[in-house]
């Protein structure tokens, strides 16, 4: 709680928050959430920084899913006999894919896996970014309005229970990554 109240913690957020977009495993919520309640008179602005650094971590990965695929994921898909598959995929896909970037950018769902997803599919880049920046920025600012509104019963709350909300935050999480295992 102490660190999260320093002068470089919106810029480590910023960090966690690009790169969990497209690659590293650990949501910002981590940070986001020890960040409010630390600084409340902030909140709204750690929100609008989680919001747009998770929002152009997620064009980072669409751009890996859409430049890789070309080079690896093509050729691959050939050498094994699934492009035909792969098209009925993307075309179901993009039909769906303003509803699944929004749903998997306001849950904890791994957003990384969506992002990659949706520039391999070759979704509209414009809806991407629209669904983004709706999913992302709600759940952020909801999670922000509900620390602000409740924070101090709920910062009492977490300094108690912590090791257990760090047991339940990476059941979510694994959760998360089997879910993403076996619906996609």
């Amino acid at each position: 709680m102490a660190l999260a109240g320093t002068r470089h913690a919106l810029w480590a957020l910023a960090v966690v928050a690009f790169i969990e977009s497209s690659v590293f495993p650990i949501p910002p919520d981590v940070l986001l959430l020890p960040m409010v309640l630390a600084t409340r008179e902030r909140a709204w602005r750690i929100a609008a920084v989680a919001t747009v650094a998770s929002v152009l971590g997620g064009m980072l990965g669409y751009g890996i899913g859409a430049g890789l695929f070309e080079t690896v994921g093509r050729p691959l898909l050939e050498i094994y006999g699934y492009s035909e598959r792969f098209q009925a995929f993307s075309a179901r896909y993009n039909e769906w894919g303003a509803w699944i970037v929004a749903g998997a950018g306001f849950t904890p769902f791994p957003y990384k896996v969506i992002t990659i997803a949706s520039g391999v599919a070759g979704m509209n880049p414009w809806v991407f970014l629209v669904a983004s920046a709706a999913s992302r920025g709600g759940r952020f600012f909801l999670e922000v309005a509900l620390l602000w509104w409740f924070g101090p019963p709920i910062r009492t709350f977490m300094e108690r229970h912590l090791p257990m909300l760090t047991w339940l935050f990476f059941a979510l999480l694994l959760g998360g990554f089997v879910a993403a295992r076996y619906l996609l």
